[in-house]
Order: structure tokens, then sequence, then C-alpha cells
């Protein structure tokens, strides 16, 4: 069967991290999260002292910056880390995941010269099918001729849920009022955003998880891939 390459997009606390995961490991494909590139890019914007306004800095920033991604380990894979990230060399996977770092990456990502930095990065990651790759723009810009397409959506305040236990997990001290505030304020961001900004594209499947688990979801995901290798094979034959 062909590999393919599934791209899932979807607004925050959709799941995408966690189900993209669960859907490479059920395929035996590698898993590559987009996010912790921006992520990536804002650590070393914070830690630099590079405004967050300054968009010629932060492209230039990018451009010098050199990420690479690995699988975790058993332990940090037990501890919920979807990659091992290293930023310039030096392994960043924790420092990347705090509640400042997600707001920088989240305004990073409106910017068109990080923005096309990052997606060259991907496409080059990601040549050659066999991956699942999730974000916001997976399906409309960074592979927009991905075989199978993914829109994975749920409701605000089960989003805002799930994020406010991710905070209470790492210690930090949010409520779940505060969490629903920013989940809604990076919709709207993330949505009216002009570049790249999450929609759906044309041919993805919308799935709507606010009543299923991660591992239910990715169930469900790997059914329409192996669907999808179906109809592709049934192409082919017809070809030859």
């Amino acid at each position: 069967m062909q590999k393919l390459t599934i791209a899932i997009d979807g607004p925050a606390g959709s799941g995408k991290s966690s189900v993209a995961q669960a859907v490479a490991g059920r395929l035996g494909y590698v898993y590559l999260d987009s996010g912790a590139m921006y992520r990536a890019v804002a650590l070393k914007a914070i830690r630099e002292n590079v405004a967050l306004g300054d968009h010629a800095a932060l492209e230039a920033l990018a451009q010098s910056t050199h990420i690479e991604l690995k699988p975790p380990t058993p332990e940090q894979e037990a501890a919920g880390a979807k990659n091992r990230v290293f930023l310039d060399g030096r392994e960043v996977t924790q420092e990347i995941r705090t509640a400042e770092v997600a707001q920088a990456a989240s305004l990073l990502a409106t910017i068109a010269g990080v923005r096309k930095v990052l997606v060259a990065e991907q496409q080059r990651a990601g040549a050659g099918g066999g991956i699942v790759m999730e974000g916001r723009d997976i399906g409309t810009v960074v592979f927009p001729r991905a075989e199978l397409k993914i829109f994975l959506n749920a409701s605000p305040e089960v989003r805002a849920k799930r994020r406010w236990k991710e905070h209470l997990e790492k210690g930090d001290k949010f409520t779940l009022e505060e969490v629903l505030v920013e989940v809604r304020e990076r919709d709207r961001r993330d949505r009216e955003r002009k570049v790249s900004p999450l929609v759906r594209a044309a041919d993805a499947v919308l799935v709507d998880n606010t009543a299923m688990e991660a591992e239910e979801t990715a169930r469900l995901i790997v059914m329409l891939a192996r669907e999808r290798q179906k109809e592709l094979a049934s192409t082919a034959e017809r070809k030859t």
C-alpha cells in the first residue's frame, strides 16, 4: 500500500498532537509536530530579547535557526512528549511547552517571513510520505496535495478544559475561565490572520471530537487512511 501524507489541522485544544501521534504509531508513520518549530523560534526570540513586533528581525532569526525533530525517548513519550526538539543543537523539548512560549509562537505564526522559512523546513522534513503532520495550515499550505486531510474540531468549552488540564499537569496557575478566554482569543487570531489563516481545506474530512477521546479519534482517522489507501490502489490498477 502507498504510504500517505496525512495532514491534520484544527484549532487550539482540538487534540491534534495526541491524535496525530497515535495515528502515526498505529500506521508505523513518522509524526512531525509543526507547532514545535514555531515554539522553538519563539523560545529563541524570548531568550534573545527580540521584540515580537519586529517582523524583519524575527524573519532573520528564523533563517539563522536550526531546528531538528526526533522521536521521543520512552521516558519522554510516557511524560507526553511528541517529539524531541533541538534548537541550534540543544534539546529544548520541555522549555518550549510554557504558556509564554505558546503565546509568542501564536504571534510568530502570523508573520509571513517566518512562516515561509518554517513551511520550507516542514516540506523538506515530510517529503516522501509516510508522515503525519498537524498544525493550522498543513492541508492548505504545507501539504496541499496530501492524500488525506483531516480538520479536527471540538467545542470551545471542551477544548479549553483540555488545555486547562494540561496547565494543571505542568503546575501552571490558570483558572478554567482564563483558559477559555485564551482559547477563544487564539481562535479569533488564527482565523483572522492575513497569512495562512485557519480554514478547513475543501477536501478535508471534518472530524468533531467533542465527545471523543484521543484514541477513539485516532482509530477513526486510521480507518479513513486505510480506505484512502484502497482507493489509491484501485485507481492505480485501473490505469495499468
